[in-house]
């Protein structure tokens, strides 16, 4: 059994109906035992860094998270749910993470600019990854694959190593990390269409 975490924050069906389609089980769950009981765990996000991981706190979500992770569950976290990974943001101020993945949440710098045209922030719509790991994420998955992307802000590990794939909007910035159990992407798999949905069913598949 997949385990959605809900704490008020992401479009917690269309991942569940992600995993559905790929003949997968997964609940959403408000309650935080129902993680120690999941085969997987799932991680989810969008809106602001503060008040999803201020949600977290609140929910009771993040002792258990840390336990499932350190158990060897594997783990997937989704856009600001990759983000929340990580040591700190910069979003709306100074903000601590979870601290799985040492490192920092960024916002694209201003005036970016691809062919003399200046970059929109967000980054939104379909952007290309560079493979850069064998990530169990992207079994099957082509080099160069497009994925589905709505950001602000992006991670920088400061462990290189983790970065599973990169894509370039502006900067070269990583696009997937994986470590261990964990695996984890700032795009979005369930709206990401054939490819997205091989990404999910490799999940459901991580050993």
């Amino acid at each position: 059994m997949i385990a959605i975490i809900d704490y008020g924050m992401g479009n917690l069906r269309s991942v569940q109906k992600g995993f559905e389609k790929v003949g997968c089980e997964a609940v959403v769950t408000s309650d935080p035992k129902v993680l120690l009981d999941a085969e997987r765990v799932v991680l989810p996000g969008v809106g602001a860094f503060r008040d999803c991981i201020r949600n977290l706190e609140e929910g009771g979500f993040v002792e258990p998270i840390l336990k499932v992770i350190k158990e060897g569950k594997p783990f997937l976290g989704i856009c600001l749910g990759l983000q929340l990974l990580f040591t700190e943001s910069q979003e709306f101020g100074l903000h601590k993470g979870l601290d799985v993945i040492p490192g920092k949440v960024l916002r694209f710098p201003e005036g970016m600019q691809d062919a003399g045209e200046e970059l929109k922030v967000p980054h939104m719509g379909w952007n290309q990854l560079d493979i850069k790991r064998p990530s169990p994420l992207f079994q099957g998955v082509e080099q160069g694959s497009n994925v589905y992307f709505v950001h602000s802000y992006y991670v920088k590990p400061d462990d290189e190593s983790v970065v599973a794939a990169t894509t370039n909007y502006g900067i070269d910035f990583c696009a997937a990390i994986w470590r261990d159990n964990v695996v984890a992407a700032q795009f979005h798999p369930e709206k990401s269409q054939d490819k997205g949905l091989a990404m999910l069913k490799n999940f459901a598949q991580m050993k």
